[in-house]
């Protein structure tokens, strides 16, 4: 049975008395696999072999050398063409003539009509030039023939030889045939020869020149990783956009397109030149193409930068040179320099760099403030690295609400007067009753301003950072009203709403950072209501949109095209606090990071500048008052002051109690105690005597200072 298997299998029947039965069954052997045929495995081999790293890179050298010699040949004929006829001069007309300048146009059509006059001379004089050529011929041989025979004589007088008379024309004789024997030696090999070297010539052009295309040019070329930008590739790169007109207008104006592009001029870390745009090409339409752009410049796409100044049609690019966004900036001058101190009124926060390698700097006098960017970008840093300057004022009060509860801020204790950390709903209702009580504040500050237009305020700056976390609060006070939300219900809405209405001018400030923004998490009105946005790294174009305004990403605002995780602490800032080039709606700003450490050591600094604050790190909402006590302690020595200043100061001595106190809150625990509130000078008023009296007079138990 050749190689098949036999096997051998027992039977056994359920009875045991039943004898056993052994079988033998084949099995026969599985199908040999089918050959492959011939010609398929010719082809594996074949496909194995032209897929193969070592085949592509030599066809590649070879078709890049054999360009080479074909751009060469084309670049020096272009070259040759322009020499000899007036075609540069038509090329740069039509220049002029795409870009609008008549003047120079027809100052080209000046030129090149010169040139072809000039020529026209020449090419008259070539008639007349080979007579004059045999003229000047024969005079230049008698007047040689005449010198050596002069020389022979001279020689034969010397010598006393007359044969020494023709020594001098037989050895210019024998020089001249031996020029001609090693010209005939010469000339063989050199007609052999010559092509080959004409072709070396060529390919040696087209080399220097790159003269082929990018897919057959070197790897470290083709990637273009630190190429300088010129003229002639910025052309080059705005012709490739894509854009018809562009691409059009460009090759009209041929090689001197470079006359749309203004001085290209060092700026930081690149490079930055304003581009004219031929009549019928948009801005918008570069723009939204930075990324082919940049890839065109032998750039990443977060390396170009485009904006739009006040020339009209007029785009500016940036090009930073490459990796170079990629090195740290350097440390703040906070953290380098302890003898730095700040100025809240006429100051500016050292925040970081601009892309220009220039101090970027932020003045916070009287602008709240929105951060906003996705999460772990460098957010709490930046918004930390601004706080951590203002400290440096002794003036500047901090309240502090942070919804992420990491230790962030954790530093400012000892320095804040309200210091709330922690993402829980608790700490969400704390940080809404903290600006409530900014509110309170401004409030009473409004009042005073009110009675005395130069009254001057202390700067109180409120900061609640992740403040998604308090619009996203579902919990709901005792009376129904929700603490997050974005409707005129939501108690930390309202509470935004009204510090940025007024709280400015009082110098009643909020700086929120947030992240991810969308329309639940961050509203219109109270992003709208910030003075100066800032946006990190976003994920589309329509939440930059929300972080910094529709008229900053129109002018070229991009935080959407920024890094996420590689460009962390890069903001793009639209603000009137930070100088911006003039034209643009915003700035990028690459901002210090400051550590821990460093953040410690700088509130170490401003603590030692104030005599001592207490932190409070929760609001306590459920503290018993008396409020008999709290009037006669408002009252102080004065004898008599109107209700509606009573309920201020009570206000101003505790917003959690008193803050919603009207007239009829404050008349009812004065009857109640029998001080009532009577008119002097036709006002209502508070005396000092009979809220004495009351106090003095009132059950032991207390019982009169209910409420």
């Amino acid at each position: 049975m050749g190689d098949n298997v036999v096997h051998l299998h027992k039977h056994t029947d359920p009875p045991a008395d039943t004898a056993t039965v052994t079988t033998l069954t084949v099995v026969p052997d599985p199908p040999a696999p089918k050959p492959v045929p011939l010609w398929v495995r010719s082809g594996r081999a074949v496909k194995r072999i032209a897929t193969d790293e070592r085949t592509t890179t030599a066809a590649r050298a070879v078709a890049r050398h054999s360009l080479y010699v074909a751009g060469g040949a084309r670049i020096v004929a272009r070259r040759t063409w322009d020499g000899r006829t007036a075609a540069r001069y038509e090329r740069y007309m039509r220049t002029a003539e795409a870009a609008g300048n008549m003047e120079a146009a027809a100052e080209w059509e000046e030129r090149g009509q010169r040139y072809r006059e000039a020529r026209h001379r020449r090419r008259m004089d070539l008639l007349h030039s080979p007579l004059d050529a045999a003229k000047g011929a024969a005079v230049g041989a008698g007047m040689s023939i005449g010198v050596l025979i002069a020389l022979g004589v001279v020689m034969a007088i010397n010598t006393g030889k007359v044969g020494d008379v023709i020594t001098p024309l037989s050895a210019t004789v024998d020089f001249i045939a031996l020029l001609i024997r090693i010209v005939q030696v010469v000339w063989g090999p050199l007609i052999s020869i010559g092509p080959f070297l004409a072709l070396l010539a060529l390919w040696g052009v087209g080399r220097h020149q790159q003269a082929a295309p990018a897919w057959a040019l070197p790897a470290n070329v083709r990637s273009g990783e630190g190429e300088p930008i010129t003229p002639s590739i910025v052309v080059k790169a705005l012709r490739d956009l894509g854009v018809a007109p562009l691409k059009n207008a460009i090759k009209e104006m041929g090689d001197a397109g470079a006359s749309m592009l203004g001085p290209i001029r060092i700026a930081g870390c690149g490079v930055e030149v304003d581009v004219t745009l031929p009549s019928g090409v948009a801005t918008n339409e570069v723009q939204t193409k930075r990324r082919k752009l940049a890839e065109n410049l032998t750039r990443h796409e977060h390396e170009v930068f485009i904006t739009i100044p006040t020339a009209a049609r007029t785009v500016r690019l940036w090009i930073a040179d490459s990796g170079a966004l990629d090195e740290p900036i350097g440390p703040s001058p906070l953290a380098t320099d302890e003898s730095l101190t700040a100025d809240y009124t006429k100051g500016k926060a050292p925040w970081g760099q601009d892309l220009r390698g220039d101090a970027a700097a932020l003045s916070l006098y009287q602008r709240h403030l929105l951060i906003t960017g996705l999460s772990n970008q460098g957010k709490t840093a930046a918004l930390r690295a601004l706080a951590l300057w203002a400290c440096l004022d002794r003036r500047v009060e901090f309240r502090i609400a942070d919804l992420k509860g990491a230790g962030d801020w954790a530093m400012f204790d000892g320095l804040a007067t309200v210091l709330i950390q922690g993402p829980a709903d608790e700490q969400v209702i704390e940080a809404t009753e903290m600006v409530e009580g900014l509110v309170e504040e401004m409030n009473r500050r409004i009042e005073i301003r009110r009675r005395d237009p130069k009254a001057v305020f202390a700067p109180l700056i409120g900061i609640v950072d992740e403040a998604q976390v308090a619009f996203m609060c579902p919990v709901k006070d005792e009376d129904g009203r929700p603490y997050g939300g974005s409707k005129a219900v939501s108690r930390y809405f309202m509470g935004v709403r009204k510090v940025h209405n007024q709280g400015r001018v009082v110098d009643v400030l909020l700086w929120e950072g947030t992240q991810d923004p969308t329309d639940q998490n961050l509203p219109k009105l109270v992003r709208e209501g910030a003075h100066t946005r800032a946006s990190l790294a976003l994920g589309t174009e329509s939440q930059a949109r929300m972080a910094l305004g529709d008229k900053a990403v129109d002018g070229g605002a991009a935080p959407h095209l920024l890094r996420q995780g590689l460009d962390k602490g890069t903001l793009v800032v639209a603000s009137d606090g930070i100088e911006i080039p003039a034209g643009q709606a915003s700035i990028t700003v690459r901002t210090h990071y400051i550590n821990d450490e460093q953040a410690t050591a700088i509130t170490d600094r401003a603590k030692a500048l104030r005599d001592g604050v207490t932190t409070l790190h929760a609001i306590d909402r459920g503290e018993e008052r008396d409020p008999l006590a709290d009037i006669a302690t408002v009252l102080g020595s004065d004898t008599r002051v109107r209700t509606q200043e009573v309920i201020t100061r009570l206000a101003a001595l505790n917003a959690d109690a008193y803050a919603g106190w009207s007239f009829i809150d404050l008349k009812r625990v004065l009857d109640d105690a029998g001080a009532e509130p009577y008119k002097s000078d036709g006002r209502m008023v508070v005396g000092r005597d009979r809220v004495a009296r009351a106090l003095a007079n009132r059950d032991t138990d207390g019982s009169a200072s209910a409420e």
